[in-house]
């Protein structure tokens, strides 16, 4: 069950990063409110992930497969150039995550 919160807190961290960018700087009142509703809940969600789940582990994939969730968001929803050099660096996170999910010999479904 801990890997299912923290596949949570991840899409919760993203659709509040999501709105982050909506917010234009807190002049949009709707997706102000709604990044501190996800981030709350991506936080609440991550913190039961690290019951079972290593910090250094559960925090590095969190942050890791966001940033790359939410480099592929900026490119196809706000149009954001897709140059050679972004698009390698987020197979490098995504290859950084990859191996530290194989490091981890705790890792299975069950946990």
């Amino acid at each position: 069950m801990s890997w299912v919160y923290l596949i949570i807190a991840i899409t919760m961290e993203v659709i509040g990063t999501t709105n982050m960018k909506l917010a234009h700087g807190f002049t949009k009142l709707v997706p102000s409110i709604l990044m501190f509703v996800f981030y709350g809940l991506s936080f609440a969600f991550i913190t039961l992930a690290l019951k079972k789940i290593d910090v250094s582990i559960a925090y590095a994939i969190w942050s890791g497969v966001g940033t790359a969730l939410i480099a592929v968001i900026g490119f196809l929803y706000f149009k954001e150039p897709a140059t050679a050099i972004k698009i390698g660096s987020i197979a490098l996170i995504v290859l950084g995550v990859i191996g530290l999910m194989l490091t981890d010999k705790h890792i299975s479904p069950a946990t």
